[in-house]
């Protein structure tokens, strides 16, 4: 890693992977010269263990990023915004699911919740955050609105619960399809340089030429092609 560091946070029932993303320095001058600026993805449990984590790294987030709205990767974004008073970025196409319990699964396993982001990111966006450019790539299958975050000076792909090691996500979840899975991963995500690390939405990172030779996907590298 060039500039950034990342901490990794097994949170919740379903051990989520939350990611705090840093400058290795802060960038900040004056008063808040000794923070280091970061962003928080896919906060889905523990507030208080994040919070935690965030003054013992010094880090100041700037923004909460979901990869999508499922009850495990959101149910500590309301305390981390409000107490850093910072916006929650999210996939257009995910409002629905973000905002209704029963399709974001709070309502069957933890108490009813929804959330709404303060700005809705579309396919192709380009964000300016911490000094980097994050590119937004939306990659439906695992729900219809999910999202990858790329980083292409870092050499970094956040891929929520897209892409995980040798595997992908669920398809049988509302607003899920294992054709948009498959064609996700094959047309966005496999074309990325091979040397790119992923970090999943749970299990341990891989990178992009891996997964390209042992992911359950790459047997259709045959037939459908990116």
């Amino acid at each position: 890693m060039k500039d950034l560091t990342i901490e990794c946070c097994v949170l919740g029932m379903v051990s989520t992977n939350c990611y705090i993303v840093y400058r290795k320095e802060s960038i900040e001058q004056g008063k808040h010269q000794d923070l280091k600026p970061g962003v928080i993805i896919d906060p889905g449990d523990n507030a208080p263990f994040i919070l935690n984590k965030c003054r013992e790294l010094a880090v100041e987030p700037e923004a909460i990023l979901l990869t999508h709205g499922h009850f495990d990767h959101i149910m500590a974004v309301e305390d981390i915004r409000r107490t850093f008073h910072i916006p929650v970025l999210a996939g257009e196409k995910e409002m629905e699911l973000l905002e209704e319990p029963d399709m974001n699964l709070s309502a069957n396993y933890e108490e009813p919740m929804s959330v709404a982001a303060d700005r809705w990111l579309t396919d192709g966006e380009t964000l300016e955050l911490i000094g980097k450019k994050w590119n937004v790539i939306h990659t439906p299958g695992h729900t219809a609105g999910c999202l990858c975050f790329y980083i292409e000076e870092e050499g970094v792909l956040f891929s929520g619960d897209t892409l995980f090691q040798e595997s992908v996500g669920r398809t049988d979840l509302p607003t899920a399809s294992p054709g948009e899975i498959i064609d996700s991963v094959m047309r966005k995500l496999f074309v990325l340089p091979e040397e790119t690390k992923v970090y999943p939405g749970h299990g341990g990172r891989s990178t992009i030429g891996h997964e390209q030779k042992y992911n359950i996907i790459a047997r259709y590298r045959g037939r459908r092609r990116p």
